[in-house]
């Protein structure tokens, strides 16, 4: 029996879901406006979700997305402002987020400490940077067009680069060897190794991938806020997480599903969407976004249960 796509359940949920909303709310929420603009909040969270399903893959987690978010919109906004030119100083920003996974990559791969240890650190210590550098305060800078990647509508280039990027990171996973590698870490690291795998240079690669995925992320968010904010993003590094759970990764490794991760991005805005738009405080919102992460979780041991009881047989 063909195995089933982890992607497929929730996108059932976001298809119930948004069909509430759409019977609850039908004059402002079935709006093509409101549709563009769920799509425009969903850029970060999706672009950081792919990066964060590399990492959970391999078995690891990121605690410092949030942080590294801040950091890359205040370092893009003081490159802006000293006069660099839009797209070196985007670049630059990205760059500087890769480097900080290259370094985070080198702890967890080379000297095998803890990704939770790790990444907590790092997110206290690119919180402190982003603070030092703007002086703790936010940025003003002229965005230079930047902007424009967030602009309010369908030729926004950020929802492509979003989907650009998913395929991207899909393919390599799906049809790559550095994917299979990924997967092969995750499911049982000693196992890999014997076979040959350096599984420090995949998680060296991972967290550099996931970071400059992040960096890609800060430059979305400088593009809507138009600010470099040191206190921006704060627990996205949770959302981040939610949504590739929901998206059918397990936290202990071994599998992950681009599709399903930024479907699980998809469904978290469009409850915080839905709950605005019915009048709901933020509260009702986040007990309903946290039952969902609990039912997806408990889908899929579910699902794993069956898989290994199918197998026993």
């Amino acid at each position: 029996m063909k195995k089933r796509p982890p992607w497929v359940g929730p996108l059932v949920a976001l298809v119930l879901v948004y069909a509430l909303f759409a019977a609850l709310a039908p004059d402002t929420f079935l709006r093509s406006e409101n549709l563009l603009t769920m799509a425009r909040q969903t850029v970060v969270v999706a672009i950081c979700s792919i990066g964060m399903t590399l990492v959970i893959a391999t078995g690891g987690i990121d605690l410092s997305t949030g942080s590294l978010v801040a950091f890359t919109t205040v370092v893009l906004a003081t490159l802006l402002r000293a006069g660099v030119p839009a797209l070196p100083a985007a670049l630059a920003a990205t760059a500087a987020a890769g480097f900080v996974g290259v370094l985070t990559g080198a702890l967890v791969g080379r000297a095998r400490m803890m990704p939770f240890v790790v990444t907590l650190g790092t997110m206290s210590a690119l919180r402190g940077a982003a603070k030092g550098l703007a002086s703790e305060q936010k940025i003003d800078a002229d965005p230079r067009g930047l902007d424009a990647l967030v602009s309010a509508d369908l030729t926004a280039p950020g929802l492509w680069i979003t989907v650009a990027l998913a395929i991207l990171v899909f393919a390599v996973l799906t049809f790559m060897r550095f994917g299979r590698h990924v997967f092969a870490v995750g499911s049982n690291e000693a196992a890999a190794r014997l076979c040959g795998i350096d599984t420090g240079r995949v998680k060296i690669a991972v967290y550099t991938l996931s970071s400059l995925l992040a960096g890609v992320a800060g430059v979305m968010e400088f593009a809507t806020l138009t600010v470099g904010d040191p206190t921006d993003s704060m627990g996205l590094e949770l959302e981040v997480i939610a949504a590739v759970v929901i998206g059918g990764a397990p936290l202990s490794g071994g599998e992950g599903s681009v599709a399903g991760s930024v479907i699980g991005a998809l469904l978290i805005t469009t409850i915080r969407t839905g709950g605005v738009h019915l009048g709901l405080p933020s509260w009702v919102q986040e007990i309903a976004t946290g039952a969902i992460i609990v039912v997806a979780v408990a889908v899929d041991q579910v699902r794993r249960a069956r898989g290994v009881s199918a197998a026993a047989r």
